[in-house]
């Protein structure tokens, strides 16, 4: 099942991520260069440095130069969370690209690499949940709340992805098809943005 190798190597990702803590790490991706693992692992590394940006920003004692640094350098991240997103469906339209659909078939309303990135946020959620639910600090009534919310997140993760599995076995069958529209940000884009092609002239 695809969702049982997205949700591995996520885990594996945040894991990694958190065995240094740091948003500017280097890190080393372990998987095949081109593979579909190695896709996942870049995609939840730049999810993970991306969570830790916006904790940063969120600090009510932040300098506003720094905040704007920090806004800057999540918008880019997103920039590049998106384009990974669309190698995710790059490598779905491939691996279909024979299927014929059948007559009857369906358009889903998202492509499989958007719901497999809605997957890898559920990982950071229940990773900092499960955080949070044993923090030592807090009180007992609290920790029941926060392990209640786990409970909900872990539900959430399996149910979507039985969601992505049940996807794809659909798009295999020919009874649903893919139809991916690119994101085309116009915001990062200096020839779509006024505020930025207007700060040349």
């Amino acid at each position: 099942m695809i969702s049982e190798l997205c949700n591995k190597v996520f885990i594996k990702t945040i894991y990694d991520y958190h065995l240094y803590n740091d948003i500017n790490f280097r890190y080393e991706n372990p998987y095949e260069v081109g593979s579909f693992e190695n896709l996942l692992y870049t995609k939840c590394w730049i999810d993970t440095a991306q969570w830790h940006m916006e904790d940063e920003i969120r600090n009510p004692l932040i300098d506003p130069v720094i905040a704007l640094k920090w806004k800057r350098r999540i918008d880019s991240s997103n920039q590049e969370r998106t384009d990974l997103v669309e190698e995710i469906d790059t490598y779905f339209l491939d691996k279909y690209k024979d299927v014929k659909p059948l007559a009857s078939a369906r358009i889903n309303t998202e492509s499989p690499a958007w719901a497999v990135d809605r997957l890898s946020i559920l990982a950071l959620k229940i990773y900092h949940m499960h955080e949070e639910s044993v923090r030592p600090s807090v009180n007992e009534a609290e920790l029941n709340k926060r392990k209640t919310k786990l409970g909900i997140l872990l539900q959430q993760r399996t149910d979507l992805s039985l969601a992505i599995d049940e996807l794809i076995e659909d798009i295999q069958k020919g009874e649903k098809y893919m139809k991916v529209y690119r994101q085309m940000k116009m915001y990062n884009d200096p020839e779509l943005n006024p505020v930025l092609y207007n700060s040349k002239k």
